[in-house]
């Protein structure tokens, strides 16, 4: 099967456009665009400048990829927006390329982005995150692999949310969620290990069992946060799932969330 480009739509002949892909009636695709062998575009999209999209990506009605980005300090300069392999961005999604900061915002492989997610300026997120409808993340938030976000969510600027952790819909973030766990409520807390997402991944019941007294140090132990990851260095045994926790706390700008009864 060859590439297909309706003729309604608007192709720069300068973009670079993969084999087998297909591009819907009323698209308009920039110069400075990279789109992967067996991507399909929907109607009305619109890809600018900067934009990388890896193979096997499914774009639909509606999306604007790659425009601009929503900050007075932006003064034009070249940056990209980066989409990995077999991402799914559904309807309305508006992602945005990075500014003179990182010079790129980036998103994984395997993601599903549904409908009107806001992806803002200089953020990174991983391999096999799903972000429901009206997720809307501020400028240079990370989110690692495995993450789900609930719809409605607004995430603060500089957020992290740490791998395989899940976020419940319409909840706030302002503060970092450290991985694996499950975090709801406002102000925003930790509410136990996503242990469904840890089982479906495959992880041993030893290391969720010992994921699970990592956090009853640091959320249920009447310690703060420095005492408590000083407990899990001098006891606990060095695996990676307890120095991926560590080195999350211990890296954390803004804080992570508060505890269940604090």
């Amino acid at each position: 099967m060859s590439t297909f480009i309706d003729p309604r739509a608007v192709v720069s002949p300068y973009a670079k456009i993969g084999e087998n892909v297909k591009i819907g009636p009323f698209t308009v695709i920039e110069d400075d665009v990279i789109i992967g062998d067996g991507t399909e575009i929907g109607s009305n999209v619109f890809i600018g400048n900067g934009t990388r999209i890896g193979k096997n990506c499914k774009i639909f009605h509606g999306a604007s990829v790659g425009s601009i980005p929503q900050d007075l300090k932006f003064k034009g300069e070249d940056t990209t927006l980066e989409i990995g392999d077999n991402t799914i961005i559904r309807e309305f999604c508006t992602l945005n390329r990075g500014t003179a900061h990182s010079g790129k915002t980036v998103i994984g492989s395997n993601c599903l982005l549904m409908a009107y997610v806001h992806v803002a300026h200089d953020c990174v997120i991983g391999n096999n995150v799903i972000m429901a409808n009206a997720v809307n993340l501020a400028g240079h938030v990370t989110v690692e692999d495995y993450v789900i976000i609930g719809g409605l969510v607004p995430v603060h600027q500089f957020v992290r949310i740490g791998q395989h952790s899940i976020v419940g819909g319409g909840w706030r973030v302002p503060k970092d969620v450290p991985p694996y766990i499950m975090a709801a409520r406002e102000p925003l807390r930790f509410e136990g290990l996503n242990i469904v997402g840890l089982k479906r991944r495959n992880f041993p019941k030893e290391t969720i069992e010992r994921i699970e007294n990592a956090y009853r140090v640091i959320y249920q132990s009447n310690l703060n946060v420095s005492q408590a990851l000083k407990k899990l260095k001098d006891e606990f045994e060095p695996t990676p799932e307890i120095q991926n926790i560590i080195n999350f706390i211990e890296t954390s700008q803004r804080g992570i969330i508060r505890g269940p009864y604090d």
